[in-house]
């Protein structure tokens, strides 16, 4: 029987309603992600005037292509730049780090995408002279440095703002996961919304000065959602693996990198015991670092850890864990980001000694020529060259007051009352430097 058109109408509209709500679901999910992204965004741009210039650090990964394209999508006129910091030929192919030759590609190609402004700026050899140089006379002096905080205090905050500011810019815009906001008392940094993804540990080094000129446009968002927005604003990346090692650090081999730039820098020596006893040997105390247990090379009816780093003789020290913890620490080069303590003080105060730890409690103590942070709890595995960061508090997005640089650490004996050394006075020499002991 023939079926008249207006009942073929009738069921064609029907199936048409009946798929019209799913689209626009997605749709009406889409406009709702990116109309609250663009509330977060005038939060975090706060103090910046409307369609002001601001130049975008970006480094071909997710989280800086997506801060570009809000700053772009919220009417600021956005310079995308990038920084070559490997030799051209080395880098191009690699994944899983930054700066990389992909990298430069990726990040042009977002640009383009964006249709804003990018320059690769050829930061090499401001590169090795700031980060990779003291990084590897820092593992050599026996330390455990962070790279990436003097990258970003040396290189990033201050090099590259300083173009930026050169370009006419308001502010450097990066997408590192820290919430900048303004007070009555100046602009304040904080701890992201994301605590997974909180950077704020590498960034305590950031002058009062370069934090009037910076922007975090991604510090209230969770890393699923800038992933979400990746996909929503048609960023080229969205579906780009974060970067693992330390970008000059192919697979973490920190020791290989040393004896390539640095040859003779892994010297042989003796592994000790914190009683005294020689182990058995080493091949060089770059390839150790305080707190470590695996691949130590010995037997021992106990696990043992590098309890310190005897550089001046080339020894590894190993004991057992409860030789590790330490509850006084001695800092260098404090940076103040809150009001500055330059009077003698004694303070409460929260701390984070690693990256991926969470707070401590500790009382800071300030004299006109030291700066020393007492841990209420011994903490295990804290090693020279490692930072110190300040919190006013342990609440999830508490303010950055400032930190410095571990140069030594210690534990209090509480039936002398004093301190001592961790590290059996058997072990050293008259006036001997032990890396990590105050």
């Amino acid at each position: 029987m023939p079926v008249s058109k207006s009942l073929m109408s009738e069921s064609l509209m029907s199936e048409s309603l009946m798929c019209e709500p799913q689209v626009s679901a997605e749709a009406q999910s889409a406009t709702a992600l990116l109309v609250d992204a663009m509330h977060r965004v005038d939060v975090a741009m706060a103090g910046f005037a409307p369609r002001a210039r601001i130049v975008v650090a970006m480094s071909g990964g997710v989280d800086s292509s997506v801060a570009a394209a809000l700053l772009k999508r919220a009417g600021y006129d956005v310079i995308g730049v990038t920084m070559q910091l490997y030799d051209h030929g080395s880098a191009v192919g690699r994944s899983g780090s930054c700066c990389a030759g992909q990298d430069i590609h990726d990040a042009r190609q977002v640009a383009e995408m964006l249709g804003i402004p990018h320059y690769v700026l050829d930061y090499e050899k401001r590169f090795r002279d700031k980060v990779i140089k003291p990084f590897i006379e820092s593992y050599r002096a026996g330390e455990t440095p962070i790279p990436c905080a003097a990258c970003n205090s040396d290189l990033k905050f201050g090099e590259l703002l300083d173009m930026a500011t050169t370009l006419g810019a308001a502010a450097l815009a990066t997408g590192h996961y820290v919430q900048r906001a303004p007070a009555t008392t100046g602009v304040e940094l904080k701890r992201a919304r994301d605590q997974a993804r909180d950077q704020s540990y590498f960034l305590f080094a950031t002058t009062p000065d370069q934090l009037d000129r910076l922007a975090f446009p991604l510090g209230g968002f969770e890393k699923p959602e800038v992933r979400q927005l990746a996909v929503a604003l048609g960023v080229p990346v969205a579906g780009k693996a974060d970067s693992q090692d330390i970008c000059f650090v192919p697979k973490g081999n920190y020791a290989e990198m040393i004896e390539k730039l640095h040859p003779g820098a892994a010297e042989p020596g003796e592994i000790v015991h914190v009683d005294g006893r020689v182990l058995g040997t080493h091949s060089g105390i770059i390839h150790y670092t305080v707190g470590q247990r695996k691949g130590l090379g010995i037997a021992a009816a106990q696990p043992l850890f590098v309890v310190r780093l005897d550089v001046a003789r080339c020894r590894v020290i190993v004991g057992p864990r409860s030789r590790l913890g330490v509850d006084h620490i001695r800092l260098r080069d404090v940076n103040w980001l809150g009001e500055v303590v330059t009077t003698p003080t004694n303070s409460e105060i929260w701390v984070r000694l690693r990256s991926s730890q969470g707070l401590r409690r500790a009382t800071l103590s300030q004299t006109d020529v030291s700066t020393t942070v007492f841990l209420h709890d011994p903490e295990p595995g804290v090693s020279a060259g490692q930072a110190c960061v300040f919190y006013d508090s342990d609440d999830r997005e508490s303010r950055i007051l400032g930190g410095g640089w571990i140069a030594g650490a210690a534990l209090r004996d509480a039936s002398l009352g004093d301190v001592r050394e961790s590290l059996d006075e058997a072990l050293m020499a008259p006036g001997q430097k032990v890396a990590g002991v105050l």
